[in-house]
């Protein structure tokens, strides 16, 4: 997956740079970066690209800031990153709806 706004950290999600690697001769069910970890981060990125096109947009309208373009491509920014986040969201929630319907 390619990701364009630069939230997802291939660095930390790649598998040969875990820790816990096969290919290092250690547990390949040695606990890497927990999802947790890296939802957070995301959240956080997320919320420093709104604040970051907040400001921008505050700027514009001061007369601070005259390059349109960067404005817009700061809230476009924001926008894919809180879709992608929802869409994420989403997804642990429809995952949840289907193991609440697993019978025991």
């Amino acid at each position: 997956m390619i990701d364009r706004v630069g939230l997802i950290n291939t660095a930390r999600i790649n598998p040969a740079n875990q820790q816990g690697s096969a290919a290092q001769g250690q547990n390949p069910t040695a606990p890497g970066v927990s999802f947790k970890d890296v939802l957070l981060d995301n959240l956080k990125s997320a919320n420093q690209l709104q604040q970051d096109a907040t400001t921008a947009i505050e700027d514009l309208q001061t007369g601070q800031r005259n390059d349109l373009e960067t404005v817009l491509m700061a809230t476009q920014k924001a926008d894919t990153a809180f879709k992608m986040l929802q869409a994420v969201r989403n997804k642990v929630m429809d995952a949840y709806e289907e193991i609440k319907q697993i019978r025991v």
